[in-house]
This record gives structure tokens, C-alpha cells and sequence, in this order.
């Protein structure tokens, strides 16, 4: 998890308990991109709320603040046990037999690592060596 993922989840467990970072990223040096969820979904509202809440953010970066959509990005271990039985796309920081993006079924999540069945077979890959993943519709 990135440091700008650290801050603002610190922010936001204070002023919007209720709300979950699924995703802080910087873009570009600029700009940070949130995607966020709630137990009674993300509305306009909300994310003008999450967004007043991350002033300090704002004021180093540009804060575009969304729902995480049909493609919502996977980041934590309960992200992926919720989502076992999903098909996923896994983009890898190191290749593993030759490739460094799959897209499968998510079969297994444990602690530490994720057990993805793709097109080349049953893969395990940790956590530490996930660039980014997202669920894919069908």
C-alpha cells in the first residue's frame, strides 16, 4: 500500500468511518486518483464529502475522488476473498513464466499471496509482487 493511501485512509477513518479506500494512486506526479466504497453505495454526495475531508491532499495534488465502477481494483487481502469466484485481470511487477499480466479466476486469497486460474494455469502470486488488479466483466 502506498504512503498517499496510509494518509488518507487515516483522514478518512476519523471523519468517514463508514467509507473504504479501495484505491490511492498518483498520477503523473500531479494528481491522486481514489476510488472508494461504502456499505450504501458511492454517491455525488459522498465523494464531495470524502473530497472536503482531503484538504491536505489538495493541496499537493490534484484529488479526483470515484466509485471503483465494473472494473473495481483489487488491493487487500479481504478485496480478494470477497471477490473469489470473479474473473480478474493481474498485472505483475516481475515476470512469472515470461508474462507480467494474467486474467483469470480468482480461486484462492490468503494472507499473503493470491491464487489466480488462468489461460497458462493455476498461478500463486503474492501480494508484494502485484502492480495492479482489477475484476473484468464477462
Amino acid at each position: 500500500m502506498s504512503s498517499i493511501q496510509d494518509q488518507i485512509e487515516a483522514c478518512l477513518a476519523r471523519a468517514e468511518p463508514d467509507v473504504e479506500v479501495l484505491l490511492a494512486e498518483v498520477v503523473g506526479g500531479v494528481s491522486v486518483r481514489l476510488y472508494i466504497d461504502h456499505p450504501n453505495g458511492v454517491s455525488l454526495d459522498l465523494c464531495e464529502r470524502v473530497n472536503n475531508e482531503l484538504a491536505p491532499i489538495r493541496e499537493r495534488y490534484a484529488l479526483e475522488v470515484s466509485s471503483p465502477g465494473r472494473e473495481r481494483p483489487l488491493t487487500k487481502p479481504s478485496h480478494f476473498r470477497r471477490y473469489l469466484g470473479a474473473r480478474a485481470r493481474v498485472r505483475t511487477r516481475a515476470r512469472h513464466d515470461g508474462h507480467r499480466s494474467f486474467t483469470g479466476e480468482l480461486v484462492g486469497a490468503s494472507d499473503q499471496d493470491l491464487t489466480l486460474a488462468a489461460d497458462a494455469g493455476v498461478l500463486t502470486i503474492p501480494y508484494a509482487d502485484i502492480q495492479r488488479c482489477n475484476l473484468v466483466g464477462d
